[in-house]
């Protein structure tokens, strides 16, 4: 390819059609359990879909992994097949307490 020639330029080539995010926790005091799992899918400075997946104990820095790929759909695929295997397992999304004073 010569660097004279024009190359076609689509600037929506290669983006991330919707942001791909998830938090899930599993927690058991019981057992003394209290896990993370999250998962994103973001572009890599190439243009490839990226998922990056981090999970561990709740409030540490834990483990990281991260999967490239050249389709977005392959990424997406991953991530749906990761969350059905969470939610399996019982993790759910983060459930929040609000004080409010008496």
């Amino acid at each position: 390819m010569s660097l004279d020639v024009a190359a076609p330029c689509d600037d929506h080539a290669g983006m991330i059609s919707q942001p791909y995010q998830l938090y899930v926790e599993r927690t058991d005091p019981a057992k003394n359990m209290a896990r993370y799992y999250a998962m994103e899918i973001e572009q890599t400075m190439f243009g490839e879909a990226c998922l990056t997946r981090r999970w561990g104990r709740i409030g540490k820095r834990g483990q990281e992994k991260q999967h490239v790929f050249e389709r977005e759909e392959e990424a997406v695929r991953l991530f749906l097949e990761l969350l059905k295997q969470k939610r399996g397992r019982g993790y759910r999304p983060k459930t929040t307490c609000r004080y409010s004073p008496s």
